[in-house]
């Protein structure tokens, strides 16, 4: 299977701390497959340019937490994804009636910690743009060492992870191991063809290097829902995810709800609101505001299809959001409701998969 998309994109962020960007979100898939003593052998890897389409700093986004960056702190911009953010091996086997055991080895790859990474869910297909709680809930999607062992059923699985949780420094094109000395456990369920309900727990050490953090526990659920459509899907996502350090104790919540309607198969709407707790810190405002501070925000967005090339679709896309800051921001934001807006053309490729396994 191989599958990828490109959005370029114009990113403009309005208020003190704003800024602007054209530039390109973009990523590509492989996955092949071939029967190996009585199971099924995967290798996986997934591959981004945005290092370089977007320059390791990233794209402009108000309130996206802080990070070291040449030896300063980089604030309100979204980082860049990895040259190489999955190089992984996936087998599988039957273990009794209906239920499959599983390994997973990767270099680079997702533990099995949070929701379905933004990238990839429904939800969010035509949203370039990474939620505000995106270091609460889905950021261990790029980990560098990661081991999983999984028991599936047709509608439960049950995972559980040895992985570091170091974040990758500021060099993109790199591999960023460590020890695998954080873990994590994740409870996925079916109950139909429509809805997938997780639920996730984990426990990362104390991380090392330029991006340092403190040990911390972190939590998870999310409710997926897709309903098909004349001309593609209505599909609907719920995420929570909260970060607990060890050492304040303190339950730094996030949640987001995101939808993407296909109104047919040229036009779709899409949109999410969020709500995240911001410390300090994250904010690179530490001394200046409280110790957190809740912050919201509310995106809408539309997409047509104008054409196809060679079976690549071709669209076009615009993406409003407003944050809602609390009073003692607006001395840093020059307003309690700053907001920006995405203009986009798109390249979605379709998924290309053997004949046999169409």
């Amino acid at each position: 299977m191989i599958h990828g998309a490109v959005f370029v994109q114009f990113v403009k962020e309005f208020s003190q701390r704003g800024n602007y960007q054209l530039g390109s979100v973009n990523w590509i898939m492989g996955d092949a497959s071939r029967t190996l003593g009585g199971g099924t052998l995967r290798l996986r890897v997934m591959a981004s340019a945005e290092y370089f389409t977007l320059t390791k700093a990233g794209y402009p986004q108000l309130l996206q937490v802080a990070e070291p960056y040449n030896g300063g702190t980089l604030t309100d911009r979204m980082h860049p994804h990895e040259l190489v953010s999955e190089a992984a091996a996936l087998y599988e086997r039957p273990l009794t009636g209906g239920v499959r055991w599983a390994a997973y080895i990767a270099a680079a790859g997702e533990p099995a910690l949070g929701p379905v990474a933004y990238l990839h869910r429904p939800s969010a297909e035509n949203d370039p743009t990474a939620p505000l709680g995106h270091h609460s809930q889905d950021v261990t999607h790029e980990s560098f060492g990661v081991v999983t062992l999984g028991l599936f059923s047709h509608s439960v699985h049950l995972e559980a992870s040895a992985f570091n949780g170091n974040l990758p420094d500021e060099v993109r094109t790199n591999f960023d191991f460590a020890p695998l000395s954080s873990y994590s456990a994740r409870l996925t369920v079916n109950p139909s063809d429509r809805w997938s309900l997780s639920g996730s727990a984990a426990h990362l050490a104390e991380g090392t290097g330029t991006h340092a953090h403190g040990a911390l526990h972190r939590f998870g659920f999310s409710a997926m829902h897709i309903v098909p459509r004349a001309g593609g899907a209505w599909s609907t996502s719920l995420v929570w995810g909260a970060n607990v350090p060890d050492a304040s104790q303190q339950v730094l919540n996030t949640a987001l709800i995101e939808t993407n309607i296909d109104l047919d198969e040229r036009n779709a709407v899409f949109g999410r609101a969020e709500y995240v707790t911001r410390t300090a810190e994250e904010l690179a405002l530490v001394g200046s505001v409280s110790e957190t501070v809740p912050i919201g925000n509310i995106a809408l967005g539309y997409a047509r299809r104008i054409g196809t090339v060679r079976t690549v679709g071709v669209w076009l896309g615009a993406r409003g959001n407003v944050d809602i800051l609390p009073e003692e921001l607006r001395l840093f934001y020059g307003s309690r409701t700053p907001g920006g807006f995405t203009v986009y053309a798109r390249l979605k490729a379709p998924t290309v998969m053997p004949m046999n396994e169409h």
